[in-house]
């Protein structure tokens, strides 16, 4: 770590959690500790398939608060759901909200909050401390292993009307409480737990290799690299998935979290935000595709850093040169996509190479690109995308 890192003021922001099995029946005792007259709980169509709904409307009929049910949110949340979310918040006169979920239902949650507290739009936010007044209490509950918007002070929302993702930064998007249960691990199908790994992963990376990190973010990113890097591969498939397994992949998202809600984050989610909005993509996947493009071009900008990363991989790094180190940590993140079954590229995903102009544009305009390494111009990061074909 350099010295000036250890003498710079930093500050630390993170919800009270509750980590471990069961935490998720928690909910209604919770959400009466918080005043709760009305809830509001917004998910999807496949958490309530997967049967976590029930096991939140039931904690809370056992804690005897009313409920309301919001789930129309898309795999990446739209403005318009926010705004119709927030609609249902006043509606229903509620004055508390439980996100249930992923990434997507927990930034739609968020969303919501940021308007029925304020009342404008929803992109009027975009940006780093916009939001004004406090949203109402909100308790979110992860149902993967990948968003960490559980802990953190980020919500990513798609503007249908331009084809971008915006990205709204406050400490008053920090969830009053997380429940985080590594069970509901379980319903997740293969390809989703692949890529919200490998969105953990990038989290991580990109925290330790952030202009803003700090030994306190690097503590969390570090730890969260090697929890990944290790089970991950082994639970990765349903059918054979432990406990132990989705506890500790469960813990390496949320450290994850924690060291990027802080650190924020660099190239890979700004391109990636830029890439998602204009094709609808899952988040995680964009992530993976172009995460080894991102850390070639930024090793020489932090070579210490990244071998840092390489060591918590498990890559043996005593006595190797830079140049020795990076390829060995690029194999490895080709290894372990590969490993998971993430094996389409930016042309598989339907990506035009004519595109790449309008995306890179949009990407340098992402909050997430500030604290980025290394500073790219425009050809460099057309540059990246195109070795992502």
């Amino acid at each position: 770590m350099s010295g000036s890192s250890i003498t710079q003021l930093r500050k630390f922001v993170a919800p009270e959690f509750i980590f471990g099995v069961g935490a998720l029946e928690l909910v209604g005792r919770y959400a009466r500790h918080y005043g709760a007259r009305k809830v509001l709980v917004v998910t999807d169509s496949g958490v309530r398939q997967a049967g976590w709904l029930k096991k939140v409307t039931d904690s809370l009929v056992e804690a005897e608060l009313p409920w309301t049910v919001f789930e129309t949110v898309s795999p990446n949340p739209r403005a318009e759901e926010v705004m119709e979310g927030a609609r249902v918040y006043a509606t229903e006169q509620c004055n508390l909200i439980v996100a249930l979920g992923g990434g997507s239902p927990l930034d739609c949650a968020k969303g919501i909050g940021i308007v029925s507290s304020n009342h404008r739009h929803i992109c009027e936010f975009e940006g780093v401390d916009r939001v004004e007044t406090p949203m109402p209490p909100l308790i979110c509950i992860p149902t993967t292993s990948g968003s960490s918007a559980d802990v953190s002070q980020f919500a990513i929302i798609s503007d249908p009307e331009r084809q971008v993702k915006i990205a709204i930064v406050s400490k008053t998007l920090v969830p009053d409480l997380a429940l985080i249960d590594p069970m509901t691990l379980s319903t997740m199908p293969d390809y989703l737990c692949a890529c919200t790994g490998m969105d953990a992963l990038t989290h991580a990376i990109e925290a330790c290799v952030s202009t803003a990190h700090s030994p306190i973010t690097d503590l969390h990113g570090l730890e969260a690299i090697r929890l990944v890097r290790r089970y991950l591969p082994e639970t990765v498939c349903r059918e054979t998935r432990s406990v132990e397994g989705m506890c500790h992949l469960m813990l390496g998202s949320m450290e994850a979290g924690l060291a990027f809600s802080n650190a924020i984050l660099g190239a890979v989610h700004a391109m990636a935000h830029s890439l998602g909005g204009l094709l609808d993509l899952p988040h995680g996947e964009c992530n993976a595709i172009l995460l080894g493009a991102v850390v070639e071009a930024n090793f020489s900008a932090c070579p210490e850093r990244y071998t840092r990363i390489a060591a918590a991989m498990g890559l043996e790094t005593a006595g190797k040169s830079e140049a020795e180190i990076q390829n060995s940590l690029l194999a490895e993140i080709r290894w372990l996509k590969e490993t998971v079954g993430i094996r389409r590229t930016l042309g598989d995903i339907g990506l035009r190479r004519e595109d790449i102009s309008a995306l890179a544009a949009t990407a340098l305009k992402d909050a997430c690109m500030a604290t980025n390494p290394r500073e790219f111009g425009q050809e460099e990061v057309e540059e990246i995308y195109g070795k992502c074909f």
